[in-house]
This record gives structure tokens, sequence and C-alpha cells, in this order.
């Protein structure tokens, strides 16, 4: 028996937390019965599973995808705009647009976004417990000097609270700006853009460039590419070793 949450994830359907949602808005029927108790054990080799109305296939052994997309300033991480703006799903194909991706990225920001319908792994990746890194390259307006690292460094308080240490380093200075990576392992609401306006400098262009030991490599602007399962279990042993 397990949870029944946890088999949704694994069938690709969302992130756990996602599948959590999912369930305690009445949209997931076990055996053409709603379920909303969370934590609801079921055996999932012989549940019949429904999301909004759709049958969720269970199986052991699942092949799941894997795509890491550059995504561009300008798109939404969304499936859908009611204002009509464009989304991250606009660039791929549909065979691809029931995946969902992991960890999003606002609309001025850009680079590495994963994609996957592996509900374990985005679990894994995204969950606090785990401080998974993420590293941005930020370009911001003036000079970063060695007082505003040191607070980067030592953690910044924020309005919803201390942010933990974060790895930081200039990259170049010219002119006027100053280009800085900086890594952090929390995943709040424009974080990093808020750490650096609180030490008094504006981004003017960010872009995530690794996700835990994924990276961007040669990936230009708009372009995807699949990830063999074979990368992404040699990926998951590393990140997350037994």
């Amino acid at each position: 028996m397990q949870r029944l949450q946890k088999v949704l994830a694994g069938a690709g359907v969302a992130s756990r937390r996602g599948a959590e949602r999912l369930i305690a808005e009445g949209r997931v029927k076990v055996d053409g019965n709603v379920v909303t108790t969370l934590g609801t054990q079921i055996d999932p080799d012989v549940a019949a599973l429904e999301v909004d109305g759709e049958i969720v296939s269970v199986c052991a052994h699942h092949s799941f995808t894997y795509l890491l997309m550059n995504k561009p300033r300008g798109l939404l991480c969304s499936r859908s705009d009611p204002h009509h703006s464009r989304t991250v799903y606009d660039l791929l194909p549909p065979e691809y647009r029931h995946l969902h991706y992991v960890g999003r990225l606002d609309k001025d920001s850009e680079g590495l976004l994963l994609f996957t319908d592996d509900g374990n792994l985005t679990y894994r990746l995204t969950h606090p417990s785990r401080a998974v890194e993420k590293t941005y390259l930020v370009e911001v307006e003036g000079i970063l000097a060695r007082e505003e690292l040191r607070r980067l460094r030592s953690g910044i308080r924020l309005d919803d609270g201390l942010t933990a240490p974060a790895r930081a380093r200039i990259i170049s200075k010219r002119g006027a700006g100053t280009t800085v990576e900086i890594t952090i392992h929390e995943g709040r609401k424009r974080q990093v853009r808020r750490m650096l306006e609180a030490v008094g400098c504006r981004a003017t262009r960010l872009t995530r460039t690794g996700l835990g030991t994924l990276s961007l490599g040669a990936l230009k602007s708009g372009q995807f590419r699949l990830l063999p399962q074979a990368e992404m279990g040699r990926i998951a042993s590393r990140e997350f070793p037994a």
C-alpha cells in the first residue's frame, strides 16, 4: 500500500505537493469515488485512478521524460495566461506539453528550466529539505563592493525572513555595472532579485545557469533538448545519494 499523493507523483501527474492540492480540491477519484483525505493508502496495482476525469496510468516501469530548456526572457512559466501572454509551453511541441516545469522562473528571468513527468524527482529537486543549489548569473546596475558581497554571503533579512547564506562572486565589472554569480539553495519568490535590492543593487538581467548538477551547456535561448534517462539517473544518484 502507498499514499495516494506519492502514487500520483510517481505517475507524473504533478509534484507531490501538487498532487496534495489536487486531492484537497476534490479532483482525484479512486475506484470511482472522490478522495479528499491526504495520506489515503491505496494499492497502485489494483486501484483505478482518475484526475479531472482522465484515467491515470500507474506503471512500476514507467518511462519518464526529461527536457531541459533555455527559457527566453518575456515568457511566463504557466500553461496559459488570461491576458494572452506567451508562455514557455508555446515553445514545446504538443507531445511535450503535458510535462510540468521544475522551479519556475519569473517573466523577466531566463535560463535553465527543467520539464518532466517524474513527480518524485520534482519533489526531491524542489523540497526545501533537499537544499538543491540553484546558480544565477546576474547583471546589476552599479558596482557591487566587498561589503555587499559579504552581506549576500552572510544572509539577507527580507520581509519573509532571513535568507540562508549565498555563494557570491564577481564575474566582471564594466562601466556602471557588475556581473555577479550567485548560488542559493532556497526557493523563495524572486529571491535573488530581492536579495540584491536589499543591498542597494537592481538586477537588470538574471539568468539561471545551474540546477543541482544540471547546467545550460551550449543551449541557446529558446532551445531545448531531451535528457536521456541514463543521464538523469546519474544526476539523481549524485544529487541524492542513498
